[in-house]
């Protein structure tokens, strides 16, 4: 007998609409609040003062198209303006230096070159970590240079610029890639009593690790350099809106596995005792004691990676952050979601899930009660096979009610 599969659909059919069949329902959980539509350059890291002014960076290296400005603030549902200003923004002659072989992010101290990450310390302070890094048009990205990638932080009472720390080429190599930065201030945590910074060191093409700045002192130091916990794990395959995520990082080269960004989101707990992280290549979530890593003793390497603490798989994520409970929010990429990771009984739980949610770039607990965080189709760069850029416009903030009353983390 001849299988006609058609007459076999057809009888079937009404079979199938005269019962509910099980689907996916798409979203669940805390209720999204649309913030923000990016219609102009390409955004990565939110951040919210307790005033609500809001701040977003626009990495260089990740757009070549991000030329007027890497910094700025939101001014309205669908505008942004450099900030602090235009100048500042626009280094003279641009974020590449030429005349060097091969080409390198311009060297100046005074001016912002490739800002990756901004954050709201707990002063209300606004902190901007610029890479000194930046991308060719052709998508090469350029190393830095000794002395260029810094740490700038702004009075937002005056929006001036009341100190900046460069870090050495001991510490930020030229092709580190410094992603993102929590704090410290209680005066308990140094010597100089100003508080300190943890920083994730991302880099694609060079060692990973952890950063740690002294605020008062401006010296700085890494733990974890390159040790299996910060880097990307291998053979990581990420699915996103139904799409296989394999890297192209240059044309005519050879598709790989997208996992090779390192040690990227970081979030410190409440109590400021330990320290989060996880790399964009690997869904497990680590922790570290933080004495550890202020530790800088003969033997406090070996003491940091003996300390180390996997907390399980979160899902593939980029950003991480922290609310006054204690629950660490991250991304879940494949799961079109923002999930939280409860480290008092070790559970991951979804907090959000929306068809519009995928790649969560960055997150920020404000003061008001709210986690913001970006959607920003990083995987649809030309970075990613095939190849061509399939962006859409707007990107988008979103923000959402965080759960038990949470809010913004107060060490001070």
């Amino acid at each position: 007998m001849r299988f006609d599969l058609t007459t076999l659909l057809t009888s079937l059919f009404p079979l199938a609409i005269s019962q509910q069949i099980a689907s996916d329902p798409g979203r669940s959980g805390a209720t999204l609040e649309l913030v923000h539509l990016y219609n102009d350059l390409y955004p990565q890291v939110i951040a919210v003062s307790s005033t609500g002014r809001k701040f977003s960076s626009y990495a260089r290296s990740l757009d070549p198209a991000n030329i007027a400005y890497t910094v700025a603030e939101l001014d309205s549902n669908t505008t942004e303006r450099a900030y602090p200003s235009a100048e500042i923004n626009s280094p003279p002659g641009g974020a590449i230096n030429y005349t060097t072989n091969p080409p390198t992010g311009a060297n100046y101290p005074n001016y912002f070159i490739g800002v990756q990450s901004v954050v709201i310390d707990p002063k209300d302070r606004l902190w901007i970590l610029d890479t000194e890094r930046a991308a060719t048009p052709d998508n090469v990205n350029v190393a830095s240079t000794s002395g260029g990638p810094k740490l700038i932080g702004i009075d937002l009472t005056n929006d001036t610029i009341f100190q900046t720390i460069l870090f050495p080429s001991n510490v930020v190599f030229s092709d580190s890639y410094i992603n993102d930065i929590r704090f410290d201030l209680r005066p308990s945590v140094t010597a100089s009593g100003k508080g300190i910074g943890y920083i994730t060191d991302s880099s694609q093409e060079g060692r990973n690790g952890i950063v740690i700045v002294d605020l008062g002192t401006g010296e700085s130091w890494r733990h974890l350099d390159n040790t299996p916990e910060v880097r990307a794990q291998r053979g990581i395959l990420p699915f996103i809106w139904g799409e296989v995520v394999y890297n192209l990082l240059r044309p005519g080269q050879p598709i790989t596995f997208p996992g090779n960004f390192g040690a990227d989101g970081i979030a410190l707990s409440a109590d400021g005792e330990t320290l989060f992280w996880s790399a964009v290549g690997s869904r497990t979530l680590y922790s570290i004691p933080t004495e550890r890593l202020r530790d800088r003793s003969l033997t406090s390497e070996l003491m940091a990676q003996a300390s180390v603490v996997s907390r399980g798989e979160k899902g593939i994520s980029d950003g991480l952050e922290t609310d006054s409970n204690g629950l660490i929010y991250t991304g879940n990429f494949e799961d079109n979601a923002v999930n939280v990771f409860n480290p008092a009984n070790g559970t991951v739980q979804v907090f959000a899930r929306d068809p519009t949610i995928a790649w969560t770039d960055s997150l920020a607990v404000a003061t008001d009660g709210y986690v913001y965080f970006t959607e920003n189709q990083l995987w649809r760069t030309k970075s990613y096979y095939p190849g061509t850029d399939r962006r859409v416009k707007p990107y988008v903030l979103y923000r959402a009610k965080c759960p038990g009353n949470g809010t913004k983390v107060n060490l001070q």
